[in-house]
């Protein structure tokens, strides 16, 4: 293969908006440099290289603030005196070889220093700002390296955003081809647009920003497809779950049962925010849903069911959710005592081998503890907003991951889920032993691929919403 030039892009921009938390949204590395809301945070130059499976595309360089870009902005002129055939690139090289880009303007100088290496800029605007004087000067420096330079308004989804300021400001300036990329909840289309504008700016560069876009794309795939098989995985280990229990034992093995259930929940929570590459420690809270991987609202609180629009099943233990009774046994049919005891009996009858363990439980007294049917559609519905959240969250987000307005729904259970539900030793309630059946992982799979097909239309519904006029 042959082999293709590493685009050289040097991001930039005033002190404190957002350049740090750029570079970790596109790299999907929230531990990339240092955020803060501190002044100059980052006081060095910092380089991150992108690409695909096979090759280098983009070597990344975070730079430090630009703070005093008027005085510098004059100095450059000071230096010049009434020589005006010297270009931009002349007039900065004048100033780097001064003094005065070790001393006063020490960081301005890393700045302007590696945009002269690279092979264009981006430059990041915090779109809450209003357009003032210091940044037209940053940008007159800027331009006097002779690099393209691709303006991207960062915050523009808060509500103090002044997106169509800048974008007359700029305009006004030369610069048309602008970049809205929210670095805290960046647009589905954030990379693309980027990327794809960066090709106007540089074609010698469009063929390999093109191959780490379709790379970017099949990644993001593939993380959701994992995402699924997680969520399906929970919700048939839930639902094939059953606790055998002596009447007098209830109270404690639903407690049991209901401790299982969350920290199975947890478990996925966990392997989500591992998929997506999201610490647990970056988005815990106290007054959030999700803490530390752990939701605040229980799983079985009648809040967190009235919340989804879900209500209990009958025959569900009050307060609880969870079912008692024999139809559950039996897969849903009602089967008299004396057609349960022949099943076990006749050795060779297809009833009593599937289910001759079950049927002996219940001679001897015992019931079955089970999920109920709510409570895995609030699981569902729990799981598959928090994929949706995690799609839209950038690396850069510093705030908790907020669950809201989770709605289940009443809608029937999936038909893999009612076929778990006789399958007991499908779950890992029962040990670890089948978890790799053969049958188990089909059901698996249905589950996932009808999931993925919710998933699908809810986000073209969506980007339908979006379009509309």
């Amino acid at each position: 293969m042959t082999k293709q030039p590493v685009m050289q892009l040097a991001v930039v921009g005033h002190t404190n908006v957002g350049k740090t938390s750029l570079l970790r949204t596109l790299t999907r590395d929230s531990r990339f440099g240092e955020v803060s809301p501190q002044h100059s945070t980052t006081r060095h130059v910092e380089r991150i290289r992108l690409g695909t499976d096979s090759q280098p595309v983009l070597d990344l360089f975070d730079t430090p603030g630009l703070e005093d870009a008027m005085a510098l902005l004059a100095y450059t002129e000071q230096l010049t005196g009434t020589d005006k055939r010297l270009d931009g690139p002349a007039r900065i090289s004048n100033f780097l070889a001064s003094s005065a880009a070790s001393q006063r303007f020490e960081q301005e100088a890393k700045v302007l220093r590696q945009l002269l290496k690279s092979d264009a800029a981006l430059y990041v605007i915090d779109a809450r700002e209003p357009v003032l004087a210091k940044y037209r000067d940053e940008l007159a420096l800027l331009n006097m390296c002779g690099k393209p330079l691709l303006p991207v308004l960062n915050f523009t989804r808060n509500p103090q955003q002044q997106t169509q300021q800048w974008r007359d400001a700029l305009a006004r300036l030369g610069l048309h081809a602008v970049v809205c990329f929210d670095t805290v909840s960046p647009p589905e289309d954030g990379e693309q647009g980027l990327y794809d504008s960066l090709a106007l700016l540089r074609q010698d560069y469009r063929a390999p920003l093109q191959s780490l876009q379709l790379w970017h794309q099949q990644q993001s795939r593939q993380r959701e497809q994992a995402a699924l098989q997680q969520i399906a995985g929970l919700l048939v280990d839930v639902a094939a779950a059953r606790m055998a229990v002596k009447p007098e034992q209830a109270e404690t093995e639903l407690e049991h049962l209901q401790h299982w259930v969350r920290q199975r929940e947890q478990a996925c929570v966990a392997q989500l925010l591992a998929i997506y590459a999201f610490d647990q420690n970056e988005v815990n809270a106290d007054t959030v849903p999700l803490q530390e991987g752990r939701w605040s609202t229980d799983l079985f609180s009648s809040q967190a069911l009235a919340d989804a629009g879900l209500k209990l099943g009958g025959g569900a233990a009050a307060g609880a959710a969870v079912g008692f009774g024999i139809d559950v046994m039996t897969a849903g049919f009602s089967l008299g005592m004396g057609t349960l005891l022949g099943g076990l009996i006749g050795g060779t009858a297809q009833l009593g081998r599937r289910y001759g363990k079950r049927m002996v439980n219940l001679v001897q007294g015992y019931e079955e503890l089970t999920v109920n049917d709510s409570i895995l559609q609030l699981l569902q519905a729990r799981q598959l907003h928090l994929l949706a959240t995690l799609r839209k969250r950038g690396h850069a987000a510093s705030d908790s991951i907020r669950i809201a307005d989770i709605a289940a729904g009443q809608d029937k259970l999936p038909e893999p889920l009612k076929t778990a539900r006789s399958q007991p030793h499908w779950s890992s309630l029962s040990g670890t032993s089948h978890l790799q059946d053969g049958d188990r992982s089909k059901c698996v799979d249905q589950l996932s691929a009808l999931l993925d097909t919710r998933t699908q239309s809810s986000r073209q519904a969506y980007l339908q919403t979006k379009k509309a006029p």
